[in-house]
C-alpha cells in the first residue's frame, strides 16, 4: 500500500495477545514510516512506563472485558490517545463503556487498513490543532461563585474550601464552560473538549454534564450553574474571574 500523505504517526503501541492479528496491524503502520511496537496485554503497562508513544491501538475483539481492564491500566498511566478495535456485534453499552473509560475512537471489525491509519492521523491532527490553535486557559485557573478551579494543581474547591474530586472528563468539561461563561456551547463543542467521540453516542455528553451538575449542586452555591440550551447544548451561568 503506498504511503498516505499526512502527519507522521510517530511511535504507536499495538496491544493484542494474538501475534498474527498484531502483525496484521503493525505491518501497514511500518509501511507508513511509523515505529510500531507490538505487545501482549500483560506487558502493556511496562511499555508505557519505559517509552513514549503518540498513539495506542488496543484490540478488544476476543475478550472485551479484559480489553477494557487494559484500557483502564493505560489511562492510569498515560493520556496517550487510544483507538479500540472491536467486534461489530458489540452493543451500545460496550461502546459507551469504552468511551467512558477513555477510548478516543472505536473501529469495528471488519475495517480497512486505510481507515485505521486515517482515524489515527485524524486523532493526532486534532490533538496538534488543540495544542497550536486553542486559546490557552488562564495559567492559574478560575474563580466563580466562591468556587476555585486551579490548573496548576488540577483541583476544584467549593466555597467552604473543601476539595471536590473531578474525573478527567469532568475537569475538561468544567474548563470548557469556564473558558466561555454565559455563552451557549453546542454538544459537539463540549464533546470535542472532553474528547468524546460524537459519532458513537451523541448523548454521552449529557451524562457528563449530569454528573458535573450533581457535584456542583452538592453545595448551595453550586446549584443551577449549568443551564440547558434546548436542542443545542449548555451554558454556564455565572460571573467568572480568571486567576493568574
Amino acid at each position: 500500500m503506498p504511503p498516505i500523505p499526512a502527519a507522521q504517526l510517530g511511535r504507536v503501541l499495538v496491544i493484542d495477545d494474538d501475534p498474527t492479528a498484531r502483525e496484521r496491524i503493525m505491518q501497514p503502520l511500518t509501511d507508513q514510516q511509523c515505529v510500531a511496537v507490538g505487545t501482549m496485554r500483560r506487558d502493556a503497562a511496562r511499555h508505557l512506563q519505559t517509552d513514549q508513544f503518540s498513539l495506542v491501538i488496543l484490540d478488544v475483539r476476543r475478550e472485551a472485558l479484559n480489553g477494557f481492564d487494559t484500557l483502564r491500566q493505560v489511562r492510569t498511566r498515560s493520556n496517550v490517545p487510544v483507538i479500540l478495535i472491536t467486534e461489530a456485534r458489540h452493543d451500545e453499552i460496550d461502546r459507551v463503556l469504552a468511551l467512558e473509560l477513555g477510548a478516543d475512537d472505536l473501529l469495528p471489525q471488519p475495517f480497512s487498513v486505510r481507515e485505521l491509519i486515517a482515524r489515527a492521523r485524524a486523532i493526532l491532527r486534532r490533538q496538534e490543532y488543540g495544542r497550536r490553535f486553542t486559546g490557552p486557559s488562564p495559567r492559574g485557573g478560575y474563580r466563580f461563585q466562591g468556587w476555585e478551579l486551579r490548573h496548576t494543581i488540577r483541583t476544584l474547591t467549593n466555597p467552604a474550601g473543601n476539595e471536590v474530586e473531578l474525573t478527567k472528563k469532568e475537569y475538561a468539561l468544567l474548563t470548557a464552560f469556564l473558558d466561555a461563561p454565559g455563552r451557549p456551547l453546542s454538544r459537539l463543542h463540549l464533546m470535542r473538549a472532553t474528547r468524546t467521540h460524537e459519532d458513537i453516542f451523541d448523548r454521552s455528553i449529557d451524562v457528563q454534564v449530569l454528573r458535573l451538575r450533581r457535584k456542583l449542586s452538592a453545595h448551595p452555591r453550586g446549584g443551577d450553574l449549568i443551564k440547558t440550551e434546548r436542542s443545542y447544548g449548555y451554558r454556564f451561568d455565572a460571573t467568572v474571574e480568571t486567576l493568574f
